[in-house]
């Protein structure tokens, strides 16, 4: 557990550099298993997650050694000597579906437990299992996990996501890496990090083009090689900052963002009336006149990320007039609507009308429960108030340190599981370093 303490009212200034992109790196390192050779992966955020893939990695007989530099690591899975993922360690992180490939390769068999990770929506994995049964997999849910074999290998197949899955997606990639002939992945996710793992995994000697935006279509191979791989920057540390420099009134350069990466939320910046501007490091945020309220849609690749729904919708209750925040990915995620409004917010939900649920939303509806919402009004701009909130997930965490650097008196963060240090690397002390009230008790 960690207790946060931040001070509202200083505005936040100078610069700070991303750290590599949580749901890159990770995911690097698991890929690196598919290699028959060491690979060196870098740019790795010092983040909680980084650690529970060790965990993981070095349980499965592999190796992963930390060099000079802590943001590079060598991943070796010569020795990689068992099929199955521990159920204390695996259930911490909703990555456990991704090894299906690097056990499946070595083993014809992988045991997973439940993912666990954030708790936020019903994240269901049922799209991961349906696409490596078409490739010939069989998922069997024994004892508490799923026991995931293909003794013979895979075979290349078309298969189509019936809606997008970012881990989902990942999953198969690995998997179809190697699988008999050639496998098309239909309505496959767009994600930048997606790309990145593609470009790590064609680097390694595997044959993945996208000749649509959606469609990807792999090439089995035999093997793959180690190599050495920088991940791509955190797009939603890059959002994380913005937010608070515009909340806060601020000025703060943040180095290695991509406007590339962040079009849909650069455009929701310019509605509003904040500033930005590209540099040759990355992108310079800051607040220059009151910032008028507007409308988001949070879904999947390339429009508005759901990930940055929770920190935008702290800056909606410093700005003015009426923001609508409309949730497509999850049917569960405004958690951090009821703490904000503890702190002074003033919330409407409701749900909007929609002409086709099953087209606009991206969770399954079958997991939607009566008394969800999945959208709110904020009504801004409202004086925030310091308090004490229990955060239980990652982003959430971020939305009410947020909320306190904009509000007045202290504000204390209850991190029960530590979640925010799963997905920031060294927070306070960045935050410090830009002016922010911000300790660790």
């Amino acid at each position: 557990m960690t207790k946060y303490t931040v001070t509202g009212g200083k505005k936040l200034q100078g610069v700070v550099t991303l750290a590599g992109a949580k749901n890159a790196g990770f995911k690097a390192m698991i890929a690196a298993l598919l290699a028959e050779t060491p690979s060196k992966i870098c740019d790795l955020g010092l983040i909680s997650e980084i650690d529970f893939a060790v965990e993981v990695i070095s349980s499965l007989g592999a190796n992963v050694k930390t060099l000079d530099d802590p943001h590079c690591v060598i991943v070796d899975p010569a020795n990689m000597s068992c099929d199955s993922v521990p159920v204390t360690i695996g259930s911490k992180s909703r990555s456990v579906t991704m090894y299906v490939g690097p056990l499946l390769k070595k083993f014809g068999r992988a045991v997973l437990p439940i993912p666990g990770g954030d708790n936020v929506g019903a994240r269901p994995i049922d799209r991961h299992f349906e696409g490596l049964v078409s490739l010939g997999a069989k998922v069997n849910f024994t004892n508490g996990c799923f026991v995931v074999s293909a003794l013979e290998g895979l075979r290349g197949n078309r298969y189509r996501f019936n809606k997008n899955t970012h881990t989902g997606t990942e999953t198969l990639l690995m998997s179809a890496v190697f699988a008999r002939g050639v496998t098309v992945l239909e309505n496959a996710a767009a994600e930048p990090e997606i790309d990145d793992m593609i470009a790590l995994l064609n680097s390694m000697g595997a044959k993945i083009m996208r000749p649509e935006a959606r469609t990807i279509r792999i090439v089995g191979v035999e093997k793959l090689h180690g190599v050495n791989h920088s991940v791509m920057k955190d797009r939603i540390e890059a959002a994380t900052f913005a937010c608070m420099a515009l909340a806060t009134k601020g000025d703060v350069d943040v180095i290695g963002a991509d406007p590339l990466v962040l079009t849909a939320f650069l455009e929701k910046v310019n509605e509003i009336g904040g500033r930005w501007e590209k540099n040759e490091t990355g992108i310079r945020f800051w607040y220059e006149k009151p910032l008028m309220a507007t409308d988001v849609l949070a879904t999947y690749y390339p429009g508005f990320m759901t990930d940055w729904q929770p920190i935008w919708s702290a800056l909606m209750t410093q700005v003015t007039g009426e923001s609508i925040v409309h949730e497509t990915v999850y049917e569960n995620r405004f958690a951090h609507i009821s703490d904000l409004a503890k702190m002074g917010g003033v919330f409407e939900f409701f749900n909007p009308e929609v002409a086709n649920a099953e087209e606009v939303y991206n969770f399954n509806l079958s997991d939607d429960k009566p008394g969800n919402f999945h959208a709110v009004k904020i009504f801004g701009p409202q004086n925030l108030n310091g308090g004490e909130i229990e955060v239980n997930d990652i982003r959430r965490g971020a939305t009410i340190m947020l909320a306190g650097l904009s509000a007045k008196g202290k504000t204390i963060i209850i991190d029960e599981k530590d979640q925010i240090k799963r997905g920031y690397e060294n927070l306070v002390g960045r935050l410090q370093k830009l002016g922010a009230g911000v300790i660790i008790n």
